[in-house]
């Protein structure tokens, strides 16, 4: 069935009355199973429809783009959710109902309202990516992080000044989005997440970058729009986001470059040498094993 049937579907519960909403909900039951994925986004609700939760087979809602506040108890009986989208709401709190959908892997809650994280969002012990980005947080959420499973944090936009020590706990963070916040300084607890693969802390106000080449796990570094007149120092193989970057990168190139062409010759004697061994005397790691035994 097309991804199309299922939003049909939603659309028809969004339009019933509050008299026929169960019947709308019962017809085609089926065809709501067998897509798995409900979209309600731009409906301009302010309410959802408590039909909804009866899509208990349910693996991806996105009801984005819309005028919620909040979210019915009977919301937990969306017990397969795996992927859920928030954001573009207006959500002044964390719905406590979502902290209870253990299968959630991914969770979209940017721009709405959000100052704080609740004390029951850690039961989200499968969650793999949060986005959080364009809310009101100053303090880092505590909560975030003995999550095992995170992978990817998403939190531009906010209004972040500082990152706790704690940090270095986030073992299983691979990918964190800083950018748009109020950093006047390098966090300093970003220096020991050595296992970070991409790092963004653009559009902040930091002044000077510390020496990154340790970071050995980082693929990409964005740092642009800082007022920092030079370029961090990271490892060979991260790619830069922002101003100098072309200019490294494309020095790298030129210097592995010439790298290459002085190497050739080494090659070249190293692979001669090698054929006149096995031409004289047919060396092997096997001989030198039987000549010992």
């Amino acid at each position: 069935m097309k991804m199309g049937s299922a939003f049909q579907k939603v659309a028809s519960v969004l339009s019933c009355s509050s008299d026929d909403e169960l019947s709308c909900v019962s017809n085609d039951m089926d065809e709501v199973m067998a897509d798995r994925m409900l979209d309600a986004c731009h409906k301009k609700i302010k309410r959802l429809p408590v039909p909804i939760c009866s899509f208990t087979y349910v693996e991806k809602l996105y009801i984005s783009n819309n005028k919620l506040k909040n979210l019915p108890n009977e919301f937990e009986q969306l017990v397969n959710l795996k992927i859920l989208a928030l954001d573009f709401n207006k959500f002044e709190d964390v719905p406590k109902v979502v902290c209870n959908m253990p299968n959630l892997t991914r969770l979209y809650l940017g721009s709405n309202r959000l100052m704080t994280i609740p004390p029951e969002f850690r039961n989200l012990e499968n969650l793999r990516c949060l986005w959080i980005e364009s809310n009101y947080f100053r303090k880092f959420p505590k909560q975030l992080i003995n999550m095992p499973s995170l992978r990817s944090l998403q939190m531009g936009d906010n209004k972040l000044k500082t990152l706790p020590e704690d940090l270095v706990r986030f073992i299983n963070l691979r990918g964190f989005w800083l950018y748009g916040n109020r950093f006047e300084n390098f966090p300093k607890v970003l220096l020991k997440m050595e296992f970070l693969e991409i790092l963004d802390v653009d559009k902040n106000k930091i002044t000077d970058f510390p020496n990154m080449e340790h970071l050995s796990r980082l693929k990409l570094f964005s740092y642009d729009h800082n007022p920092a007149k030079y370029p961090p120092c990271v490892a060979d193989g991260v790619t830069l986001v922002g101003e100098g970057a072309a200019e490294i990168l494309a020095a790298r190139a030129e210097e592995n470059e010439e790298n290459e062409e002085n190497l050739e010759p080494l090659h070249s004697i190293l692979k001669n040498g090698s054929m006149a061994l096995e031409t004289e005397g047919n060396f092997s790691a096997l001989d030198c094993s039987q000549e010992e035994t």
